[in-house]
């Protein structure tokens, strides 16, 4: 789904904001807000590199975006009821690999990033008690409608601290999507094959695509 494909670069074109280096866990908004300027100017630094060789942007998922992303959480909820029939070995081996999945679907997703106009939803007060929030985020362009982009963060009950699990294109799950898409396969073929096919995909090379701005 085309929508998905803002998903990262959303993250990139956020407003930028002089915040702390120092990443705030305990605040969803604030989060979302400092990794993308982090993020941003990561690539900004490495402009050049990145376009003599795209496969860095791995890196640049790995080490800016990752780390703020539960891809545990989101890998059990892709595979659902599916989850049960799988062993502990199992489960590690399509962990890494949607892992691995990820990083390449979003590191192909930044080669196409341009200066987006974003409104991100102001910060609110989030009781205590609540573990998933919704971050609002509608993207601007002059060549499309505006899109809204939900992000969905979970709050770690014991450390308090919020990690992105899905997010939500004009009120499309990627979560449920993925699940959907591999719903068949996991149950006439298994997890096994489904691990398979994700390294696969993940080890296809990042390119830049044609139209991407140079």
């Amino acid at each position: 789904m085309k929508l998905f494909r803002y998903m990262l670069v959303v993250l990139l074109a956020l407003p930028l904001f002089a915040q702390a280096a120092t990443v705030d866990k305990t605040d969803p908004y604030k989060l979302i807000q400092v990794v993308s300027q982090q993020t941003f100017d990561r690539l900004k630094a490495q402009k050049d590199q990145i376009q003599r060789n795209p496969e860095l942007l791995r890196g640049v998922v790995r080490q800016e975006l990752l780390p703020y992303i539960n891809a545990r959480y989101a890998a059990y909820k892709v595979l659902g009821p599916n989850l049960k029939k799988t062993t502990a070995a199992q489960r590690n081996q399509f962990v890494n690999a949607f892992t691995d999945y990820l990083v390449a679907s979003y590191a192909q997703v930044l080669t196409q990033y341009t200066d987006q106009d974003i409104r991100i939803e102001s910060a609110k007060s989030v009781p205590a008690d609540r573990t998933i929030v919704s971050v609002r985020v509608d993207i601007l362009d002059d060549k499309r409608p505006p899109i809204r982009l939900d992000f969905k963060l979970r709050k770690n009950k014991k450390s308090n601290e919020w990690q992105a699990y899905d997010m939500v294109a004009e009120g499309v799950s990627m979560i449920s999507t993925k699940q959907s898409e591999w719903s068949g396969q996991l149950r006439n073929e298994g997890v096994d094959a489904v691990t398979a096919d994700l390294r696969g995909l993940a080890a296809k090379p990042i390119r830049r695509e044609e139209g991407t701005n140079e």
